[in-house]
């Protein structure tokens, strides 16, 4: 069940939360041998995930998503405590939304890959952190009977949304699965989130069907 105003959702990109962080060596700013500066090693890091990102989305592709490639958002950083000090530390932290069939695990291994020749180019340690096991991308095949039975019910089309559920989750229990429920993702996460009660029945109605069809 999730607020997707009862329109069958049948796929959802997965997510993952990673951090990077390098650990370099402080020093004074007046001779760059004093130390070893982590904002120059995290200056390569952010070049190869940008490149690694144009790769991605050149080899993946999904017609039936708005945003029809994989993202990467390079989403905060933090590095160093003053302009006349060799910057010690700084950390990178990113998410990654994959479409259905690219898996998570596999494409750190990708991204460990390349931090690992930044850390050789810079003699510096860097180290990749999940901040969550993250959520794999969700795909419940078009001919599946509940993708057919909940687009008769609702005389509406199965489609796809960018935020992640549980539904992978289901799936791996070996059950067929369908995102759908009363409500709307816009309200969702606000100081005043609501249902319009107008989808009330309308789900109600919907979900005896499929007791009708499938537990009767």
């Amino acid at each position: 069940g999730e607020p997707t105003g009862m329109q069958p959702i049948r796929m959802h990109k997965g997510i993952g939360m990673e951090a990077i962080k390098v650990r370099g060596q402080a020093g004074h700013s007046s001779n760059p041998a004093l130390g070893n500066n982590a904002l120059d090693a995290m200056h390569d890091v952010i070049t190869e995930l940008k490149q690694f990102r144009s790769g991605l989305q050149q080899r993946y592709r999904n017609a039936g998503f708005v945003i029809d490639v994989p993202t990467l958002n390079l989403g905060c950083i933090h590095g160093g405590d003053n302009p006349n000090r060799i910057c010690g530390h700084c950390e990178l932290e990113f998410d990654l939304r994959t479409l259905p069939g690219m898996g998570l695990d596999d494409l750190r291994q990708e991204i460990d890959i390349l931090l690992a020749n930044v850390a050789d180019k810079y003699h510096i340690h860097i180290e990749r952190d999940s901040l969550f096991a993250g959520t794999e991308a969700f795909n419940q095949p078009i001919d599946s009977p509940l993708i057919e039975a909940v687009e008769r019910l609702t005389k509406m089309n199965a489609d796809s949304v960018a935020f992640a559920t549980e539904a992978p989750f289901l799936q791996k229990m070996g059950m067929d699965v369908v995102v759908m429920g009363p409500g709307s993702i816009d309200q969702a996460h606000q100081p005043d989130e609501y249902i319009d009660l107008a989808q009330v029945p309308v789900a109600v109605n919907v979900l005896q069907g499929l007791i009708k069809q499938f537990c009767l």
